[in-house]
């Protein structure tokens, strides 16, 4: 029996539903996307505004002291340090939609009004229904997840509308004369990231220990301000150089080598100070396999507009067109508040 177009509506608003809030996608060029978790844990909400997202920042003193006997003359300050950062927010909308030609090609019939609801269908008709709707919010879902975790690794200028990402803030030469967040690192020494993008390793085998050594030196400074870098995000180069580092160094014991009777060649997971050294397979795709990104989600965060975090939409069937459409959208920005608690390192 046909199916009308309420029940069509029905069944994709269903399916909507259940794939964003439990995905369940399942194919063959899937990737984890640990940055973008990242930002979604840490996503703050915010009321919207006119085009930015704004907050004040501070880092410099002008009150000092000063000795004294008698009736020698002191002096006063009046410090004026504030600045104030501002990030873009933008609105992101991703959305399908599917035609009655596709459904009739499918072999489901479909008809406008007219059909009572509770028309009993065949238990083949209900299933191809199912496939192809599952199959179009499934891509639906996993492209907007491509398209954020993109967005959030760039910079920008890939597209005006898009809020530029993590590469605007943590810049592989922070001392460049480049505003950021709307404050100038120039003149501003202590709103710059860390960065080494050009450590020398020297030998092939590890023996060097450049990364080991530029890690340890650079996590001091990355906590000197009072930063704790908890994210890792690193390319499957920088991984490697880290492995070899640590395989040059160390020394294979009876515990690391057998597991359950079976001989083990493998290392642990890579961390730095406890803090996991996370694959990210996004950094290999955009040619960035030789970093790592370290990252303080306290101060480097998406903000959402309240209420607008992929909001799922269902837009009427226009009267001249036999389509259906579905959409989410989101808006908000990602801001940093705090600019040297985070880093970038690379070899050549």
């Amino acid at each position: 029996m046909p199916f009308s177009a309420q029940e069509i509506e029905n069944v994709a608003n269903a399916m909507l539903e259940f794939h964003f809030d439990t995905p369940n996608i399942r194919a063959q060029t899937l990737q984890d996307k640990p940055l973008l978790k990242a930002m979604k844990a840490n996503e703050k909400q915010f009321g919207g505004g006119k085009d930015t997202i704004t907050g004040r920042v501070k880092g410099e003193y002008t009150t000092t002291i000063q000795g004294f006997e008698h009736d020698d003359t002191v002096t006063y300050a009046n410090p004026a340090n504030i600045k104030k950062f501002n990030f873009p927010w933008k609105l992101i909308h991703g959305g399908i939609s599917f035609t009655m030609h596709e459904m009739i090609e499918a072999g489901i019939n479909v008809v406008d009004g007219g059909i009572d609801s509770a028309t009993s269908k065949s238990r083949s008709e209900k299933m191809r229904l199912a496939d192809i709707l599952k199959d179009k919010i499934e891509d639906m879902a996993e492209g907007i997840d491509r398209g954020m975790n993109d967005m959030f690794w760039k910079d920008g200028t890939q597209d005006s509308k898009q809020v530029p990402g993590i590469r605007s803030i943590i810049l592989d030469d922070p001392t460049s004369a480049t505003v950021v967040g709307g404050i100038d690192q120039v003149s501003n020494t202590w709103w710059r990231n860390r960065a080494n993008v050009a450590i020398t390793l020297g030998d092939t085998t590890g023996d060097s220990q450049a990364v080991a050594n530029t890690l340890r030196t650079e996590y001091r400074q990355l906590r000197r301000f009072g930063g704790r870098p908890t994210l890792w995000l690193a390319g499957s180069d920088w991984l490697d150089r880290m492995e070899l580092e640590a395989k040059a160094k160390g020394t294979y014991t009876d515990t690391g080598w057998a597991t359950s009777g079976r001989i083990d060649l493998s290392v642990a997971d890579m961390a730095f100070k406890g803090n996991a050294v996370q694959y990210d397979p996004t950094l290999d795709d955009l040619g960035l396999s030789k970093y790592l990104y370290v990252i303080d989600p306290r101060h480097l965060f998406g903000m959402v507009v309240e209420g607008e975090n992929m909001k799922k939409h269902q837009p009427a069937r226009p009267e001249n067109k036999y389509t259906f459409y579905r959409a989410a959208t989101w808006v908000g920005g990602l801001i940093c508040r705090q600019r040297n608690a985070h880093g970038v390192y690379a070899f050549a």
